[in-house]
């Protein structure tokens, strides 16, 4: 029996050929400004470290208890010498960057065109803005000695899913990754538990890569207690030639 093909032309077989090479230029210009803003946080942040990246809902308003915790925490970092790295938008991002802006190092903001929800804070010494969402994920892992994550919605459980990824499957070292608010992630933890973990979709182990708790000096304290006995800056063997990054 004879294998079913598929006709699939390609660029000079196509009938509209302006068209074509309309799509190939946009595509290739697509790639050049991802290069452009590649360069451009390298330029910028190369000599941040150490850093910690915040997550949090935009949607968070100035009067909730996370956007205190959340300005607490920055602070504290920022004022131990750590550089706070957010998206640069309202709700949690702009806590954490109106504490470490207070704070000794510097705050900084990679900020994202979108339709609506992002709107610049102004609490940045550093401010990025970037089109492509790929690029700004790669530069808050990159750059970032330690994830602390409070409550969010999609855009805040893409990262950390993306964090616990590249770190479980060894594209990125290991850092401590850190889940603010018993509350608020205790049922995704036991969900994880219970419907990953116990079936054997993830090793059990694999959840010991993220911590849970609540208090700001004791989200510093965690962040010191894991580089005790390392160099917070990545290793040679930290490096590998694999690593997306």
């Amino acid at each position: 029996m004879e294998r079913d093909r598929k006709d699939v032309p390609r660029l000079r077989q196509l009938n509209n050929l302006e068209h074509a090479t309309s799509r190939k230029a946009s595509d290739s210009w697509q790639l050049f400004t991802i290069m452009a803003e590649f360069i451009d946080v390298a330029e910028h942040l190369s000599e941040i470290r150490p850093a910690v990246s915040i997550f949090g809902s935009a949607r968070i308003s100035a009067d909730n208890p996370y956007y205190a915790t959340a300005t607490d925490i920055a602070r504290r970092l920022s004022d131990e010498g750590f550089s706070i790295i957010t998206g640069g938008g309202p709700g949690i991002m702009e806590a954490a960057n109106k504490g470490a802006f207070e704070g000794n190092s510097a705050s900084i903001g990679l900020n994202i065109e979108l339709p609506h929800e992002q709107t610049r804070n102004g609490w940045q010494n550093i401010s990025l803005s970037f089109r492509h969402f790929f690029a700004r994920k790669v530069a808050f892992v990159k750059y970032a000695d330690a994830y602390v994550i409070l409550p969010g919605g999609f855009g805040t459980l893409d990262e950390l899913s993306e964090v616990i990824t590249l770190i479980q499957t060894g594209k990125s070292r290991r850092i401590p990754v850190i889940l603010v608010g018993t509350t608020f992630w205790h049922g995704l933890l036991q969900w994880m538990r219970e419907q990953m973990a116990e079936p054997g979709l993830i090793h059990p182990e694999d959840l010991d890569l993220v911590q849970l708790m609540d208090e700001p000096a004791r989200i510093v304290d965690a962040i010191f207690a894991f580089y005790e006995g390392r160099e917070i800056v990545p290793a040679e063997t930290e490096r590998p030639h694999k690593s997306f990054l």
